[in-house]
This record gives C-alpha cells, sequence and structure tokens, in this order.
C-alpha cells in the first residue's frame, strides 16, 4: 500500500456536501468527494462512469491553513432577456486563502496513475469549483510515499507562510487508519464517500476521526516548475 499526497491551496476553495438548489456550503476541510472528483477529472474519468476503484481508497487531511469562510450572493437567469424568465438567487460558501494537504492511501499501480495524471491531467483541475484554481502545483516530485496515510500526512511539508503561527496542524482521517487514536480525537461522520457515478450524486457516510497535533519540525514545501 502507498500514500499520495496532494497539496490543495489557493486563493478560493469551496468542499460542499450538502449543497442543494441554490443554497452551496463548504465544509471546513476538502471533501473525499471534492478530491475524488478533481482525481477522475486528472484521469479522464466521464462523470456518468463508475468510481469504484477510487472510492475504495482510503482518504485523509492535514488542516495547514483554515482560511477563511465567507459567502457570496448570486443572481442568474438561464435565459436572460425573455419574458417570464424568473431569476434564480444563489448563496455560495467558500474558503478564502486556505491551504490543506490531502492525501489517498490504497493500491499502489491506481496511486501511481493519479500521480502521473496530476502532472499532466486530461482536464483542467480546480479545488472545488472550476474558477478556483490552484496556486500551488498539484503535483509534486515526492509525493507518491511508502508508508500508512497519518505518517505520511505528519511528514508533509508545512504549507504555511513563514510568518504565520505555530499554532497545532488539525488532522481529519478515515477511522480505520488511525489504529492508535490520540485520547483527545474526536469521531465524526462524513457523508462524502462516492457510491455511484458522479452525476448520480449518491455519497455514503464516513467515521472519520478529528485532533490537533503539534508539528514543529516541518520544512517548506519545495518549489516545483511550472
Amino acid at each position: 500500500m502507498n500514500t499520495l499526497l496532494i497539496p490543495l491551496a489557493g486563493p478560493l476553495q469551496s468542499w460542499g456536501t450538502r449543497s442543494r438548489f441554490d443554497d452551496r456550503d463548504t465544509e471546513a476541510e476538502p471533501s473525499k468527494s471534492g478530491v475524488l472528483g478533481l482525481c477522475a477529472a486528472a484521469l479522464g474519468i466521464d462523470r456518468a462512469a463508475p468510481v469504484t476503484h477510487l472510492s475504495a481508497l482510503a482518504f485523509g487531511v492535514r488542516v495547514d491553513r483554515p482560511g477563511l469562510l465567507m459567502h457570496d450572493y448570486h443572481t442568474a437567469q438561464l435565459y436572460p432577456g425573455q419574458r417570464g424568465t424568473g431569476t434564480s438567487l444563489t448563496r455560495r460558501a467558500y474558503l478564502s486563502d486556505a491551504a490543506f494537504w490531502a492525501a489517498l492511501h490504497g493500491d499502489p499501480a491506481l496511486l501511481r496513475d493519479l500521480h502521473a495524471a496530476l502532472r499532466n491531467p486530461y482536464w483542467p483541475l480546480s479545488l472545488g469549483r472550476k474558477a478556483f484554481v490552484p496556486s500551488t502545483p498539484l503535483w509534486q516530485p515526492d509525493a507518491l510515499r511508502d508508508t500508512e496515510l497519518l505518517d505520511a500526512l505528519r511528514h508533509a511539508p508545512t504549507l504555511r507562510r513563514p510568518e504565520e503561527d505555530a499554532a497545532p496542524y488539525r488532522l481529519v482521517l478515515d477511522v480505520r487508519e488511525v489504529p492508535a487514536p490520540p485520547p483527545h480525537a474526536t469521531p465524526g461522520e462524513r457523508r462524502d464517500d462516492p457510491v455511484a457515478p458522479f452525476s448520480e450524486r449518491r455519497y455514503a457516510l464516513r467515521d472519520v476521526l478529528q485532533w490537533a497535533e503539534p508539528l514543529p519540525r516541518l520544512h517548506p514545501a519545495p518549489e516545483v516548475p511550472a
């Protein structure tokens, strides 16, 4: 088993799991469905195609910079200018200036394909919405590691700026990836595990543990040539 690390940093991100109709939410950290959607785009998997092989991967996130939760107010018309066309009012949430490490753990061959696809993606990649482009390359040369998921997240380079504080890092992982949970870990659930093609929007509950811990000896992420 291997672990693939993916840095997720940018001016704007949005990782909704409960969005219905005109109210678009975001979680406080990247969702499994959002990251697998990004991976599917990199591999060129159609929205109507099965993603069972992707959803079988274990998932975890390290929060390096939580960002600021913000909301936008939108109006939209399906057929602008036509009589009788109603105006939709929408409310959209997003994270401003956030930075995370996402990690996927499982089939080594699949993760090797994913690692290669992040360097040369089939479709353009974004952070939860098409307009939200990453500011850090999603492909890192040493992102594929022969370690457990938690160990990979604990040793990933920091995405914080030098002037940012040394507050503990928050970790959110699948329960099965934490064999010896810290005593202060908090259990929770996320409904973001795809059980059907993305076009069907069907997701199962995923049991997670989250906690914060200091990681004082992390080195900065290396620069990756464009």
